[in-house]
């Protein structure tokens, strides 16, 4: 699809469906192709527990809780107080 910048001030809606179609939309200034905006590819996501960073503690056998790290992390900031 080609939008003007005209297109895009007045008629996005229409914008928004071709990039909906996964159609990249050229921009056209003054005759010319400025841009192109291309649609977001579809991502797939995992589930947390799959995550590394999920369970690091205890697979490096770290014992101390998550909150008492997190305060620890913020001992400096909260500490000034």
């Amino acid at each position: 699809m080609q939008a003007t910048i005209v297109d895009l001030r007045y008629n996005m809606k229409d914008v928004l469906k071709a990039l909906a179609r996964k159609e990249p939309v050229k921009i056209i200034y003054h005759g010319k192709e400025k841009g192109v905006i291309f649609p977001v590819k579809s991502r797939t996501y995992q589930k947390v527990s799959d995550h590394p960073f999920f369970g690091m503690a205890q697979a490096s056998g770290v014992k101390t809780p998550v909150q008492t790290i997190m305060d620890n992390f913020r001992k400096g900031r909260h500490s000034d107080i």
